[in-house]
């Protein structure tokens, strides 16, 4: 119960996060960039329909489409965060309706259209979910197909945003491509940071204190290797584990206090698979 409220969580603030970016600072600012979210600012131009309404007809569509041919197991996740962006956009025009940008700083506002849904999309991305849209074309195309899908998405994407160029300005369009190719790098940028952990090698000649402290304090495990001092040629103790950012500063400070003649290296990674992190 405690491991899926923490994911119901986690799947709204992401998903409000990406409605507060998408709405008060790519909307308002006419940037075409990110599928389906860009292509709504297109469409609005026609005035036929609002950005907002748009967002919310499509996916529904797009998830209709999704339930039936990928079945329920989409729609649990994707299907709620999907829902929940688009009535939360609508919402949003009905309530806090603008006429113009918050400020009269774009490249400020660009900043926060691509910021605030990346942080989204890679919080979703990392629990294993998303937002639909373009995503649920991703998904359909991926299980029928042989298709390079991001080749395709990014395509999808450079068109919808190129279009922007010559229905408003260029200036709004190159603001546009900006922020394609700034999300992306930035998507990958927050996953790894949500994931990163240290890797630990210490060089010891008694590793049993420090095993303890990481198997009792810590809740940990780790392996211990021999080896030999190159330069001593004494034996030698190399223990490896792997621990978040909190732990690696807890046994970093134990290591200095009880073991300062120990030799550490401690390095940042994001791929931990494996118990206690992430499953293969």
């Amino acid at each position: 119960m405690k491991a899926q409220l923490k994911n119901f969580g986690l799947l709204t603030g992401s998903t409000l996060i990406m409605a507060a970016g998408v709405y008060f600072f790519k909307f308002a600012n006419n940037f075409t960039f990110g599928g389906i979210t860009g292509l709504a600012v297109l469409v609005a131009k026609t005035g036929v329909v609002s950005a907002s309404d748009f967002t919310f007809i499509t996916n529904m569509i797009l998830l209709a489409i999704g339930f039936f041919v990928l079945g329920k197991k989409f729609a649990a996740k994707t299907g709620y965060c999907s829902i929940l962006l688009s009535v939360t956009l609508s919402l949003l025009e009905r309530v806090f309706p603008m006429s113009h940008p918050l400020t009269t700083q774009p490249v400020l506002e660009l900043a926060f259209a691509i910021a605030l849904p990346a942080l989204g999309s890679a919080v979703l991305f990392n629990i294993g979910a998303s937002s639909g849209g373009t995503d649920v074309i991703a998904m359909i195309m991926k299980k029928y197909s042989s298709l390079n899908i991001g080749n395709a998405l990014m395509v999808t994407d450079f068109l919808i945003t190129l279009a922007g160029c010559f229905v408003f300005d260029i200036e709004t369009g190159l603001y546009s491509f900006l922020g394609l190719f700034v999300r992306s790098f930035m998507i990958d940028g927050f996953i790894e940071s949500l994931n990163l952990s240290k890797y630990f090698n210490v060089v010891c000649t008694n590793p049993e204190p420090i095993c303890d402290f990481i198997k009792e304090k810590l809740n940990r495990s780790a392996t211990i290797v021999s080896g030999k001092g190159a330069f001593s040629g004494e034996d030698k103790y190399i223990i490896f584990t792997v621990l978040n950012r909190v732990e690696a500063v807890k046994l970093r400070n134990y290591i200095k206090e009880n073991a300062s003649d120990a030799f550490l290296l401690i390095s940042n990674t994001s791929e931990i698979i494996g118990k206690g992190f992430h499953s293969i």
